[in-house]
């Protein structure tokens, strides 16, 4: 786990605005088809979006079954658990007439596994467990209480460590740690498919789970717990805070009581912890103009250790890799300009080098081993390659297929995505990635999309990318620029950069300009998408260069900072206060509107809407904060007021991301006859005769 004081601030904020949009009709998808449609034929749209087959799979640690959460033809996720040895598979996925997916499944030992249930596409409804052979009868451990898997002790799989967050009376103040028995059956699942949240009798519920409650750790004496860490051996080792003043605490647990660690978040990302007691792996501190490694850290005292991995120009950005069987850190996966990898120890290395023989021209990942190191599951993946998962005897050295997840996908047919640079005004050189339409040349530069990543705090990544794929069959290239605060480039930038929204617009303005300047593209055709953060950012990058843009597309986007802090409603579901740790966390970055209001007037897509020149396009869901929603009706009526070409839509019963496969497939079939009908070639100027 990362430390969350640089994302929760805008996490917690754009959480609201992952929004939905909804569009036209689109023709109903044929999901049962898994091969890929003839070579002649156009790919349809529905086959870049549709669920995946199989999301990545988990072996249990005798390594003699996996389990993964899969889809088939209905949009809906199941719990698939597969015998290696009998190939005997086993699945998991409620009443057929009830709306519901299982959610984050993770094995407790050889026979068990605890997942979510979500019902609706809006989140979990509680932990549950189900043992192999029986996962029809699972049973409760946490129902309508907000629970994230922590850790699972090695030494005792059936006890997991939970931490209990949002609002609940099972909690004292914003949330607090917790070991559940698994071993505790009720028998009572309380309202599970029933009706609304607010019908439920929460004393009944609340004592069904106070029955799987074995220990409750200290609550931590601050405003709000923000996270947990787990040691090596999966026993409650740190806890985050955030104050009202917005600034994050890392604390250490002493036995009965929490200790503050003289850690300064502001300064240090904490990666995980490390094989010592009291031991973390972190980044940081940042020096301007030198890139941060992965290094130790004590907890206790602050005193930073050895160095694991160290890169010159780009500052750590991944996660640890712990061996299943003695728990330690062997390894780490992290982004550079593209996938990256380091082994510190030997056996693995040579692990790598074994299964990059296995599968070459794609990358590999080890994904999971048994206890022994014996049974090997990888992902394997490119650019034009969507993952693929397979296992790896490393005794016989035999390997096998356990799922392509999007078969209906033709490597072939896919279109490469190259890395490249470009200059920020500044001097800075930064990664973006372009995928190129077939045909493409100097000779006939095709239109092109810009997809500004949503975050700030994320990046764009070298892979497979489907919405980039399917704008480059459709004949667009796709121009995906990372920015200042994308991770990996903080030290070359100031701290304030951090949270600096119009300098991060005026990159991905650079990385435009830079491709429209290279004639690998038509200049004149240049249209630019993004999604919450990206959303801002496609609709603030048309009002501050409108001649550069042809048009826009901007779903669950923030038109006005200000006024969005000034509102009282940060989480849709649980409308925290005016005071909310959220409010003070964004205050404290981003600045106070009342005290800078030029600053947070420069930041307003709403104050500088009468600057759009280009058709706009905007979508939100039916739940999604009524702020931004009105935000973006105001952006509406200026445009509409103005001349402008502008379309505001929703989709019903969505909120917190398109996640409902229909609704995803009108979004894109009302964006491609958007692109369509705007980037329609340019004239050629007559000459006067």
């Amino acid at each position: 786990m990362v430390a969350p004081h640089k994302n929760l601030a805008v996490a917690s904020l754009l959480f609201v605005l992952a929004a939905i949009p909804p569009l036209c009709a689109a023709d109903e998808p044929n999901l049962e088809r898994i091969v890929p449609v003839p070579a002649g034929e156009q790919i349809p749209l529905s086959d870049f979006f549709r669920p995946s087959l199989m999301k990545p799979p988990q072996l249990n640690p005798s390594g003699t079954h996996i389990a993964a959460l899969v889809s088939g033809n209905d949009d809906r996720d199941r719990l698939l658990v597969y015998e290696l040895k009998t190939q005997k598979t086993e699945s998991f996925g409620g009443p057929n007439d009830v709306d519901m997916d299982v959610t984050e499944v993770n094995w407790l030992n050889d026979e068990r596994l605890i997942f979510g249930i979500s019902l609706l596409k809006r989140g979990g409804i509680g932990k549950y467990t189900a043992n192999v052979g029986s996962l029809a009868h699972y049973y409760p451990m946490l129902q309508y209480a907000g629970a994230s898997l922590i850790a699972v002790p090695p030494a005792d799989r059936t006890r997991p460590l939970l931490w209990l967050f949002g609002l609940t009376t099972l909690t004292s103040g914003g949330g607090e740690a917790v070991n559940v028995d698994t071993n505790i059956r009720s028998g009572k699942i309380v309202n599970l498919l029933g009706a609304s949240q607010q019908s439920l009798d929460r004393a009944e519920f609340e004592d069904e789970n106070q029955k799987h409650i074995v220990t409750r750790y200290p609550i931590l004496k601050s405003d709000q717990d923000a996270g947990y860490l787990a040691d090596k051996a999966g026993h409650l080792a740190f806890g985050y805070t955030v104050n009202h003043d917005g600034v994050y605490q890392l604390h250490r647990l002493a036995g009965d009581h929490w200790e503050s660690c003289p850690v300064n978040l502001e300064e240090i990302d904490v990666i995980g912890t490390g094989d010592q007691p009291g031991e973390l792996v972190v980044t940081g501190p940042r020096n301007t103009g030198h890139a941060r490694p992965l290094q130790l850290m004590d907890g206790t005292t602050g005193k930073l250790g050895e160095v694991l991995l160290k890169d010159d120009t780009y500052d750590f950005n991944g996660s640890l890799y712990r061996d299943p069987g003695s728990r330690t850190i062997v390894g780490a996966v992290y982004d550079h300009a593209g996938p990256q990898v380091a082994w510190f120890n030997p056996a693995y290395l040579k692990l790598q080098e074994i299964l990059n023989g296995f599968f070459p021209g794609v990358v590999v990942r080890i994904i999971g081993n048994d206890e022994k190191g014996e049974l090997v599951l990888v992902s394997t993946y490119s650019d034009r390659q969507p993952p693929v998962y397979q296992w790896v005897d490393v005794t016989t050295r035999k390997a096998g297929l356990i799922k392509n997840s999007m078969p209906w996908i033709d490597p072939a047919r896919m279109r490469p995505m190259q890395i490249v640079k470009y200059k920020t005004r500044d001097g800075h050189r930064l990664d973006a990635y372009l995928t190129l339409p077939a045909g493409a040349s100097k000779q006939n530069p095709p239109p092109m999309v810009v997809l500004p990543h949503d975050g700030p705090h994320i990046r764009n990544t070298w892979g497979f990318d489907a919405q980039a794929q399917f704008f480059a069959s459709r004949g667009y290239a796709v121009l995906q620029p990372n920015y200042r605060s994308s991770p990996g480039y903080g030290w070359m930038f100031p701290r304030e950069d951090d949270w600096a929204f119009d300098k991060m617009r005026d990159d991905v303005i650079d990385a435009t300009k830079g491709l429209a300047s290279s004639g690998l593209v038509d200049g004149r055709r240049i249209a630019i998408i993004g999604t919450g953060f990206g959303g801002y950012l496609a609709a603030d990058s048309v009002a501050s260069e409108p001649a550069l843009y042809r048009c826009a597309v901007s779903i669950s986007g923030i038109y006005d900072w200000a006024e969005l802090i000034r509102d009282n409603r940060f989480n849709q579901e649980m409308s925290a206060p005016y005071n909310s740790s959220s409010f003070y966390s964004i205050l404290y970055r981003l600045g106070d509107p009342k005290k800078e209001p030029e600053k947070f007037n420069a930041l307003s897509v709403l104050q500088h809407a009468g600057q759009i020149r280009v058709p706009l396009l905007m979508a939100y869901g039916e739940f999604d904060s009524g702020i931004l929603i009105s935000q973006a009706k105001s952006v509406e009526s200026t445009l509409k007021r103005n001349g402008i070409d502008c379309d505001l839509e929703k989709f019903t019963n969505e909120s917190f991301g398109i996640l409902r496969l229909k609704h995803v497939l009108e979004l894109y079939t009302r964006v491609e006859a958007f692109l369509a009908k705007n980037l329609i070639p340019v004239k050629p100027v007559s000459a006067t005769p």
